[in-house]
């Protein structure tokens, strides 16, 4: 039972960092980050990089892949955000 917890918790984020994709997508398409809120995602981002180490100092596996997938998804949203609010709008 405990691996099947194990394997289910590890596709649950897997899931979880496939769920910033798109709005990744539509940032980059758009160029436009409105209504995305940069502190909200950059706590996000931290959390996930305390999962990460968490998952890490633990030896879990499935814990590092999931965070770490998630802080990449995540963090592009966070980096589009930041390149849409100092970079498109400046130069534009």
């Amino acid at each position: 039972m405990s691996q099947i917890v194990t394997w289910l918790f590890g596709i649950g984020l897997t899931l979880n960092a496939g769920l910033f994709i798109p709005q990744a997508i539509s940032i980059w398409r758009k160029r436009n980050a409105a209504g995305v809120s940069v502190l909200t995602f950059g706590g996000f981002n931290a959390m996930q990089l305390i999962g990460l180490l968490h998952g890490y100092f633990q030896g879990d596996r499935s814990l590092i892949v999931g965070m770490g997938a998630s802080l990449i998804t995540c963090g592009t949203v966070t980096c589009l955000a930041l390149v849409d609010r100092y970079v498109w709008h400046r130069a534009g």
